[in-house]
């Protein structure tokens, strides 16, 4: 009976690990220049956040709880901000941003919601925020 139960012990443990994988949170963070900063929390499964950030005093925080849920960031040029915020299951979000002293702020709640961005050249400001499920929301400004 002992060895029965090592062996069944030892079966669901190697069964459990080898699934941990298809189950995990992904993070990729690239940063560049001076002065970048960036963090984030993910919590459930499948979640996945990019990031980039190039040039100087550029931030990104991102917030992920639930499941499949993308957040991408980028941004490049000088004190750009960008925060994500998804609650919910299959969610999407991005940003951009290139110049310098861009704002963005994303706020999900909800199952399948999409939010894009770009921003370009100096000094934009957007917020995004949405409850619900299946809404998509796009922006994309030039601001001089």
């Amino acid at each position: 009976m002992t060895s029965t139960f090592i062996k069944t012990t030892a079966a669901a443990a190697i069964a459990i690990v080898t699934a941990l994988p298809a189950f995990a949170n992904s993070l990729s963070i690239e940063q560049y220049g001076w002065g970048n900063a960036a963090g984030g929390a993910q919590s459930g499964f499948n979640n996945a956040i990019g990031v980039f950030q190039n040039g100087a005093w550029n931030s990104s925080v991102t917030q992920q709880n639930g499941s499949n849920n993308v957040s991408a960031t980028g941004q490049q040029g000088v004190n750009n901000a960008a925060d994500t915020w998804q609650n919910g299951h299959d969610n999407a979000a991005g940003v951009g941003q290139f110049g310098a002293n861009h704002n963005a702020v994303m706020s999900q709640d909800g199952n399948g919601n999409v939010a894009a961005g770009v921003q370009v050249g100096n000094g934009c400001n957007a917020g995004v925020s949405q409850s619900g499920g299946g809404n998509v929301a796009a922006f994309v400004q030039t601001c001089p």
